[in-house]
C-alpha cells in the first residue's frame, strides 16, 4: 500500500543528516533546530526594515509560514511537509515580486501594479500545480530564482554610486554563495560528509541564507524607496553601530531625495 502523505519519511527528499539520531520524534534534529533559530532571528530583525514597505504584513506572514513549514518538514520528512516547505517559499517569492518588483522592469504589456499582481498570481498558481508533478525537483527551481534576483541587483547597482549600497550587495552575494554551496554540498557530497561524520551542511544553509536575507531586505527597501517614494532619500545604516563586528543593516529615510 502507498504510505500516508503525512507519514514520517514519506517525502521524496531526505537530507544528509542522519534521521532520529538525537530524538525519537524529530527526524532531522539539527536541521529542525537551525530552522527554528533562523525563524526567530528573522522575525526579530526583518520587521525593523519592512515597516516602511507596502505589503510588509503579508511579506512577514509569508516568511513566518515558510519557517514553520520548513521546521515541520525537517521534523517529519513527510510528503506533505515537503510540499508545504517548497510551496511556502514559492508563495513568499510571489508576494515579494508582486509588491516590490520595480515597475521599470515590468513586461511591456503590463500597464499597472494591479495587472502585475494578476500576472504574478496566475503564474504562482500554475507553478503550484506543477510542483506536485516532481516535488524533488522544486528546490532546484526555487534556488534558480536567486539568479534572477542577482541580475536585478546588478542592474540597479549600475545606476547607483553609493559605495555603502555596493558593499551591502557584495555582503549579500557572499552569504548567498556560502549558503548555496552548503546546500549543493549536502545534496551532492553526502557520502563524503557521512564518511567523516559531519553531515550538517544543510543546517548551515538555513543560517547562511538567513544572513543573506538580512542584507537583501534593506537592499529591496533601498531600491523600492528610490522608485516609489521619490520625495525621500534612502540611506543605509547599521545598528547598533558601524564599528560593531555583528550588525543589523537598516534603511533611514531622509529628505530631500537625490537620485542615486
Amino acid at each position: 500500500t502507498m504510505p500516508s502523505i503525512f507519514s514520517y519519511q514519506s517525502a521524496e527528499v531526505d537530507w544528509c543528516e542522519g534521521n532520529f539520531e538525537r530524538s525519537t520524534v524529530i527526524a532531522e534534529y539539527y536541521n529542525t533546530r537551525q530552522d527554528g533559530t533562523t525563524l526567530f532571528s528573522l522575525l526579530l530583525l526583518t520587521p525593523l526594515n519592512f515597516l516602511v514597505l507596502e505589503g510588509a504584513g503579508m511579506g512577514n506572514l509569508s516568511l513566518f509560514l515558510a519557517g514553520i513549514f520548513s521546521m515541520y518538514f525537517h521534523m517529519t520528512l513527510s510528503y506533505v511537509g515537503q510540499l508545504l516547505d517548497e510551496l511556502s517559499i514559492l508563495w513568499t517569492l510571489a508576494v515579494a515580486y508582486s509588491f516590490w518588483y520595480p515597475r521599470v522592469y515590468f513586461p511591456r504589456f503590463i500597464k499597472s501594479r494591479k495587472h502585475f499582481f494578476w500576472l504574478s498570481g496566475v503564474t504562482t498558481v500554475i507553478s503550484t500545480f506543477m510542483s506536485f508533478i516532481k516535488p524533488a525537483f522544486n528546490a532546484y527551481v526555487l534556488n534558480c530564482i536567486a539568479f534572477h534576483l542577482l541580475y536585478l541587483t546588478w542592474c540597479e547597482l549600475k545606476k547607483c554610486n553609493d559605495k555603502r549600497v555596493h558593499r551591502m550587495a557584495a555582503a549579500m552575494v557572499v552569504w548567498w554563495a556560502l549558503a548555496i554551496s552548503s546546500w549543493l554540498s549536502d545534496r551532492w557530497l553526502c557520502g563524503l560528509w557521512q564518511a567523516i561524520n559531519f553531515p550538517y551542511f544543510h543546517s548551515f544553509w538555513h543560517v547562511l541564507i538567513a544572513m543573506s536575507l538580512l542584507y537583501c531586505c534593506p537592499l529591496v527597501i533601498y531600491f523600492d524607496v528610490s522608485y516609489e517614494m521619490p520625495s525621500f532619500k534612502p540611506k543605509l545604516g547599521y545598528w547598533p553601530s558601524d564599528s560593531w563586528p555583528v550588525v543589523v543593516p537598516y534603511i533611514a529615510l531622509e529628505e530631500p531625495h537625490k537620485q542615486c
